[in-house]
């Protein structure tokens, strides 16, 4: 049975990856079983999402209680969370669009501890300096961590790309000027094309 579960919850998320507004039907067929053993596993639809957000909320904790350590600065922290998260986040990018739907209120109290946890994060970082003060930490983790799924949920190829481009979004919004950004996530993540032309480039050719 709990093999069944599992299955029909991995099923789940590609089949709302691809169409949040589906049905429990459309998800029984792409598990090859009949709705009655979906919903004898998940009385309602509701149930199904709330246990998904649950298993997120489940691997996106243990990812940053492992990486925010004291003795780790706040954004070295920040940026190694958010490259272990980008797998995570990929997986689970339907949350950003179900979470805007019917489900947003139960979705965000689900994420509740998270939020506590990145705001205590952005909050040591402020303290530091690491981090920008233009926000309260909860309201500024929240714009960063958030950008994370927003990039995710256009990102539709089924292996996750590089993660870089998120975790520097994320460092810029937090503050991180841009050389420490490309810093803590190694270098560039799309070096600039040989060909392009900028504005300084005319001028000198002139």
């Amino acid at each position: 049975m709990n093999d069944t579960r599992d299955r029909i919850l991995e099923v789940a998320l590609t089949v709302l990856g691809e169409d949040p507004d589906a049905g429990m039907g459309e998800i029984a067929s792409a598990a090859g079983v009949v709705r009655r053993t979906v919903y004898g596993h998940f009385p309602s639809r509701l149930e199904l999402v709330r246990t998904l957000t649950g298993r997120a909320v489940t691997e996106i904790t243990a990812v940053l209680t492992e990486v925010d350590t004291s003795d780790t600065a706040a954004d070295a922290a920040w940026a190694e969370f958010i490259t272990r998260l980008w797998p995570v986040a990929h997986r689970y990018r339907v949350l950003v669009a179900l979470r805007r739907g019917e489900y947003g209120e139960e979705i965000h109290s689900l994420l509740g501890p998270i939020d506590d946890l990145l705001a205590n994060l952005v909050q040591r970082g402020q303290h530091t300096g690491a981090f920008a003060h233009h926000l309260p930490p909860a309201i500024l983790s929240q714009l960063a961590y958030s950008a994370v799924f927003t990039i995710a949920d256009h990102t539709l190829s089924t292996e996750p790309p590089d993660p870089r481009p998120a975790t520097i979004t994320t460092l810029l919004m937090l503050g991180v000027p841009e050389p420490r950004a490309l810093t803590l996530v190694g270098g560039h993540p799309n070096p600039p094309h040989p060909k392009l032309i900028t504005g300084q480039n005319l001028h000198n050719d002139r």
